[in-house]
C-alpha cells in the first residue's frame, strides 16, 4: 500500500491548489556556514491542516517562523492571500511550544491579549476571549493566572488566544509536546474538532508521526538539514469513527509504519 507520494510523483494538478492560502516558493535558509532549508515550493489550501515532520535540525520551525514571518528567508519568498509576507500579519497567529504566556495577566487577560494589540475595545475582547476560553474547556479559569494552571491547561490559553484574533491560519509549533500522553491525545481530539468548527488553515510542527497522521490532512516529510521537501502524505485514515478505534485502524497503522521506514534511514 503506497500511502506516501515521492514529491517528484505528485500529480501537477495536486501542486497547483485552485485556492492556496500559503505559497512557499523556492525559500531556503542559511545560518551562518548552516543551511537550514533548501529550496522549499509548497502550497497550503485553505482550511487543512498540514502537519510538518522530520528528523530534528530538518528545519520545521525555522520554515513556520518564515511562514510566521519571524523570520526572513535567505531566498524565496512567502504569500499569505496572494501577499508577500514581510512580517508578523493579523492574519497569521502563532501558537508557541513553551505556552508564551504572561505570568502577571489572568487567563482573561492573556487569551484576550492579540485583541487589545489590535486595537480591539475592552468589551468586544474580553466577549470574544471568553467564547474561545470556553472553545478550549477554560470556563471558569478566567481569573487564574499561569501558575495556578497545570501544564495542559497554560498552552490551552495559548490555542484560545491565537484563536481569538480570527486569524485565518494557525501556526502552532509542536503545542503539545510538553503534556503528558493522555492530554496529549485530548488535544489532538480537540484539535481535530476545532478545525472542523473554525474551518481555518493549521500549520502543524510535531516529531511525532502517529500524532501527524492522526490529525493531518496532509503531512510534508522534511529531509535531514539543509531541509528539503522528501514526501507529500496525505493520511487516508477514516475521521468519523471513534478515536480509539482510528488508533488501532489497519490504514492508520501502516501509514504510521510507512512514514517511519521513510524517516528512519536519517536516523543514526
Amino acid at each position: 500500500m503506497n500511502l506516501a507520494l515521492a514529491r517528484n510523483d505528485i500529480p501537477s494538478d495536486r501542486m497547483q491548489s485552485t485556492d492556496p492560502i500559503i505559497q512557499v516558493r523556492g525559500v531556503s535558509k542559511t545560518y551562518g556556514d548552516v543551511q537550514a532549508l533548501e529550496n522549499i515550493d509548497l502550497e497550503f489550501e485553505a482550511g487543512h491542516l498540514t502537519s510538518l515532520l522530520g528528523p530534528s535540525g530538518c528545519g520545521k520551525t525555522t520554515l513556520l517562523k518564515i511562514v510566521a514571518g519571524l523570520l526572513a528567508p535567505t531566498a524565496g519568498d512567502v504569500l499569505v492571500k496572494g501577499k508577500p509576507v514581510e512580517g508578523p500579519g493579523p492574519e497569521r497567529a502563532f501558537v508557541f511550544q513553551d505556552f508564551a504566556l504572561m505570568p502577571w495577566a489572568s487567563v482573561l487577560d492573556n487569551a484576550a491579549f492579540g485583541l487589545k494589540m489590535h486595537g480591539v475595545g475592552k468589551a468586544e475582547r474580553e466577549e470574544r476571549a471568553r467564547h474561545y476560553i470556553n472553545e478550549v474547556g477554560l470556563t471558569g479559569f478566567e481569573g487564574k493566572y499561569p501558575h495556578e494552571l497545570s501544564g495542559g491547561m497554560r498552552q490551552r490559553v495559548g490555542l484560545a488566544r491565537a484563536l481569538a484574533v480570527n486569524a485565518d491560519v494557525l501556526l502552532m509549533d509542536e503545542p503539545f509536546s510538553a503534556v503528558d500522553e493522555q492530554t496529549r491525545r485530548k488535544f489532538q481530539e480537540d484539535l481535530i474538532r476545532l478545525r472542523e468548527v473554525e474551518k481555518k488553515t493549521f500549520l502543524f510542527v510535531t516529531h511525532s508521526i502517529e500524532e501527524a497522521v492522526y490529525v493531518s490532512d496532509r503531512i510534508v516529510l522534511l529531509s535531514p538539514r539543509p531541509g528539503r521537501l522528501s514526501q507529500i502524505i496525505e493520511p487516508q485514515v477514516p475521521k468519523d469513527i471513534d478515536p480509539d478505534d482510528l488508533r488501532r485502524d489497519r490504514v492508520y497503522l501502516d501509514t504510521v509504519e510507512e512514514i517511519w521506514h521513510a524517516i528512519k534511514q536519517y536516523v543514526e
